[in-house]
Formats: structure tokens, sequence, C-alpha cells
């Protein structure tokens, strides 16, 4: 798999990004500057967390406008796979690749931390070879995570499977106490109805090296790949 990460100014995750997909998973692995239009025959785009343009208006507002954005959802409208985390994902729900909006969080602080996370469905790239039944450890470092949408589009997830994961307890258990951010319905990640866009906002590249005492973010990478090799 070949896979793209995308660079805005602010972009402060993207080495993390580049070092588990190439350094963990040997894919190829090119930087995308956000100025280009070219995504150099990628088969995943990754936007990367950070704080794009400043977050100078609300998170991801500006980097939405980004030229290579253009290229991104005409990618995207044809079923390629892009992948948003934090940043990306607040990058994703302003640029309508997927429904919602990311808040302040409800306790108005940065929140920075591992948090646990508890597949919903199997039923995407990213989740296919999760265990639902298992809380994940992932990281979160995020300011405006708290996942929010109006009644009937919250009922537009539910019914098509779209959530991916909720914020839990390391028992699995989905409770307010657990909800790092106040998000609606616990949710921590979502795609969009045709299944090819993810975003999320726990940090997976963050959680794939022995080194740093975390691996539960590696199966998010093998199920994609797992994907990819399917293909």
């Amino acid at each position: 798999m070949k896979v793209g990460i995308v660079i805005f100014p602010g972009s402060n995750c993207d080495q993390d990004a580049i070092y588990a997909f190439h350094e963990q998973f040997g894919c190829e692995t090119v930087k995308l500057w956000h100025k280009e239009h070219d995504l150099q025959g990628c088969d995943l785009i990754f936007l990367p967390g950070g704080f794009s343009y400043g977050d100078y208006l609300r998170s991801g507002a500006i980097a939405r406008f980004a030229p290579i954005m253009q290229n991104i959802i005409q990618f995207a409208a044809k079923g390629g796979l892009v992948w948003g985390v934090c940043n990306g994902f607040q990058i994703l729900c302003e640029s309508q690749l997927l429904p919602g909006a990311l808040l302040h969080n409800h306790n108005q602080k940065f929140n920075c931390k591992n948090v646990f996370v508890k597949p919903v469905t199997t039923n995407s790239a990213i989740s296919g070879l999760l265990d639902i039944h298992q809380a994940y450890q992932i990281p979160v470092a995020h300011g405006e995570g708290r996942f929010y949408c109006d009644d009937s589009t919250l009922s537009e997830l539910i019914a098509n499977d779209q959530i991916l994961f909720t914020y839990c307890d390391a028992q699995g258990n989905i409770t307010d106490n657990a909800n790092v951010n106040g998000s609606l319905n616990n949710i921590a990640g979502i795609c969009n109805a045709k299944r090819n866009v993810f975003g999320m906002m726990p940090h997976p590249e963050r959680a794939v090296d022995s080194q740093l005492y975390n691996t539960d973010g590696r199966k998010l990478f093998e199920s994609v790949l797992s994907l990819s090799l399917a293909r």
C-alpha cells in the first residue's frame, strides 16, 4: 500500500504517521504538501494531527480550503481511502467528507493522556480486525474533540453502522466518566456512508511501538493493510 501523509502548516503528527506506516509496517510513504494537487498515486491518504494553519478559526476550518483538499475530496468521491486523526478528523468534518463537528472539550481544557476506546463495528477498513468486546488503549491530545451532530444525523450514523469507536473504561464499559471530551454518545470515531473515509480523535499512530509500552493501535493499521491485500 502506498500512503500519502498530508502536511499542513501546523501539522505536528506527520512524522508519527510516517514512522508508523513506513518503519513499523513497511508501507511506501510519501509526504503531500498542502499546496500540491498531485496525490502521487497513493492508495490511502492520511490527514495527521496538529494545528493546521494555527487553528485560528475553528480547528480545520482553514485547512478545508487548502489546494490539496480539492483532490482529496475527488479521490474520496471515487472510493479512495482517506483516514483523518485528531486535526485530520476535524478537517474531514469541515470538508463535509464526514458528518458532524468537533467542538471544544466539555471541560474547556486540552486533554493529553491515554484513554480507552471500544470498537462498535468491524465493518470498516480500520476496524476490521478489532475485537468489539475489547477496550483498546489509545492516546488523545486535543482541545476540540467533542463530537456533535443533530438528532437526524445521529440516527443515520447508528442506522448505517457508521460509528466506529466509542470512549470507554478499561473494562469496556461505556460511561460518562470515560467520555474524555463530552462527545455525543461517547463517539470517538466515525466513517462516511460509503465506508471509505474514516475519522477519529485518538492517535493510533502513537500506539504502535513496544518501546512506548503501548501497541494497541497496531490492529487499526493491520486492518487497513489487510484490506489492501484483499483488493
